[in-house]
């Protein structure tokens, strides 16, 4: 691994809109096709799952204004109240998500804590799971509509699994090329599918208009009083109806706060109270259609149309969680949760189009293996939600904080509306904890692997840190030393990168070791990366002299840009440090690590830890830097 400062660093240059160029409307529309797609494409399967548990004895009237009160209000207070509302003005330069809350935490909680690190560290995990269940059970969801679909041959109907795994693995395989040239597409389609769920809804509201008493909370704390241990079980399906909110917070930094909340408070949320409210109409007037609410309430005459939406719908879904997956996994490398991977950009233009080829290829084997094990979207709901209610609770407990220290207000009033939140996701919890045998193990397996994988990426990584810091020997120790013994003097220009700018690089000290060479002219370059999304360039170099010899450059990144070294050098051109590129050497060092029991951790983490290092991306290439003008040298450390 080369010796670089923080260990780790993004993929994205700038947001891949800026709320500032588009037009409000623009905004609104383009956050549709990547904002609400989860949430949008709930209603497949939301209320199908929990009608069926009231299935067994015939689903009466009680049961189904009490399941559509709990959507209704689960959607208000959890999405409208909670995201909308509150959470989404708590964001980190104009970014949300857990990541940039924990960043924005760690940044305004005056003594750095370990909590809150491990608190992001579970967010971004959850989101994994999250992420391997979403395309799967949307995708399913949706092709499983041919089975009802008016002249469809009944092999068709047996193909449901298959064409599902086809539409996915194209899915995966087009991100590579990039999305930037159907992008463009994405909000108007879901636009227009908000607009048939609100259709869809009023036309079958009719069927039976008492479906406004559900809108009466007092339905569903009856219907959960009532079913005594049922009602705790179905609230773990109802919260398949909320299943996108984090989205709405994840995403605010590319489409700016205002355009996201209209879009939801004039679009999104109307359709989707109305298409369950038409969904409970339906089964009030027609109980069979309890099986499959949904596609039930399609006219034949529309079915075919509605089916080929409601499959692009969930293919624009599946793509918004897979580049939502790209975007954290820059960030969660950007703040030293993972080692440098792979991350290429896929558009010359929108700075947000990327490709991880690893997360990619990950998220497709997990995808392709859930629905040939799971088989149905029915089997598949047992295991969504689980990770998505542990995304939501790390929220809101990085909201104590947020309005603790960032909103200075007293600890009771902080406790007092983190509380309000927390009790409604510890009983969403506590239900969906009730799936784990049909299948919520998995996502809770996956993000306890991905929490060890960043606890020890972080860990091993201070105490590379420490141990370097230990053996080298400080800059202005060493520029005294050379003074007194005057090495041989090289022309041109050295760039050692370095985590530790206060201390003589390895490579550095090698170079003297066995080359018994200096240059004529030293850069100790330290790239850092900022607890904000982005850094102004008239704030993005430093450069401290520290004698004839040497310079020191401070490079700072925000957690959601891309290290450029060559274009960082040329913004030090500019602030009077001269130097021929063509003459530049840089020198990386490059850690053989050995483990050993007694260095601070156990030794199944220190191969964990090597292992994660020697599959880390090259340096050369994550940092853009020329690789004919890179030289690496060796030392072998125990961690």
């Amino acid at each position: 691994m080369a010796e670089v400062a923080g260990g780790a660093t993004g993929a994205l240059e700038e947001a891949p809109h800026s709320p500032h160029s588009e037009s409000f409307f623009a905004l609104a529309l383009g956050s549709m096709g990547v904002v609400f797609g989860d949430i949008g494409t709930s209603p497949l399967y939301a209320m199908r799952e929990a009608l069926a548990h009231t299935r067994s004895g015939g689903t009466s009237e009680a049961a189904v204004l009490g399941v559509v009160s709990l959507v209704v209000w689960a959607i208000l207070l959890i999405v409208t109240v909670k995201y909308v509302v509150f959470l989404m003005r708590a964001d980190n330069k104009g970014e949300g998500g857990t990541l940039a809350l924990m960043a924005l935490a760690q940044r305004i909680v005056p003594r750095r804590s370990g909590l809150v690190l491990l608190l992001g560290m579970l967010g971004a995990a959850l989101f994994y799971g999250d992420g391997i269940i979403t395309p799967a059970v949307t995708v399913l969801a949706a092709v499983e509509g041919v089975r009802d679909a008016p002249g469809a041959p009944h092999a068709l109907a047996e193909l449901v699994v298959p064409i599902s795994i086809g539409i996915l693995v194209a899915l995966f395989l087009v991100q590579s090329k990039g999305t930037a040239s159907v992008a463009r597409f994405f909000g108007p389609v879901m636009a227009l599918w908000f607009l048939v769920l609100a259709g869809l809804g009023l036309y079958h509201i009719k069927d039976d208009f008492s479906v406004f008493r559900a809108l009466s909370p007092h339905y569903g704390v009856l219907f959960l009083l009532h079913s005594g241990f049922l009602g705790f079980m179905i609230l773990g399906s109802v919260f398949l109806a909320v299943t996108g909110a984090e989205a709405l917070y994840a995403d605010m930094g590319h489409f700016g706060r205002g355009p996201i909340r209209a879009a939801w408070l004039f679009l999104a949320l109307p359709a989707l109270l109305l298409n369950y409210l038409g969904q409970g109409a339906l089964v009030l007037h027609r109980p069979a259609a309890a099986i499959d609410p949904f596609f039930k309430m399609i006219p034949h005459p529309a079915y075919w149309p509605v089916l080929i939406l409601v499959t692009m719908a969930s293919i624009i879904a599946s793509q918004a969680v897979i580049t939502g997956a790209f975007s954290m996994t820059q960030q969660a490398v950007q703040l030293g949760l993972f080692p440098r991977i792979d991350i290429r950009r896929t558009s010359e233009t929108q700075a947000g189009q990327i490709y991880v080829p690893q997360v990619n290829t990950f998220l497709m084997i997990g995808v392709v293996v859930l629905i040939v094990l799971f088989r149905s979207s029915s089997h598949l709901a047992a295991a969504y939600g689980i990770a998505v209610t542990g995304a939501m609770f790390v929220d809101t407990l990085l909201f104590f904080v947020i309005v603790h220290w960032m909103w200075k207000r007293p600890i009771w009033q902080a406790a007092l509306a983190s509380a309000g939140f927390g009790v409604l996701d510890v009983t969403f919890i506590s239900s969906n904890m009730m799936k784990i045998p049909q299948g919520a193990w998995l996502p809770l397996a996956l993000g306890a692997g991905l929490v060890t994988i960043m606890i020890t990426w972080n860990r091993g990584a201070q105490i590379l840190t420490e141990k370097t810091r230990r053996d080298s020997v400080p800059l202005l120790e060493l520029s005294e030393i050379l003074k007194a013994r005057a090495p041989y003097r090289a022309p041109g220009t050295a760039i050692f990168l370095t985590s530790d700018p206060e201390m003589a690089p390895v490579a550095l000290m090698h170079n003297l070791k066995h080359n018994k060479v200096l240059h004529e002219k030293n850069i100790i370059l330290t790239l850092v990366t900022a607890e904000t999304p982005r850094v102004s360039e008239d704030q993005r170099v430093r450069i401290e002299p520290v004698n004839e010899d040497f310079k020191k450059v401070i490079v700072t990144y925000g957690f959601m840009e891309s290290p450029n070294v060559p274009r960082a050098l040329a913004l030090c051109r500019k602030q009077g440090l001269k130097f021929d590129i063509m003459a530049t050497s840089f020198f990386l060092g490059r850690r053989s690590v050995v483990p050993s029991a007694q260095s601070g951790m156990p030794l199944w983490q220190d191969k964990l830890f090597i292992f994660l290092m020697k599959n880390a991306a090259n340096p050369t290439d994550f940092y853009k830097i020329p690789p004919g003008r890179v030289v690496e040298m060796g030392a072998q450390v125990t961690v």
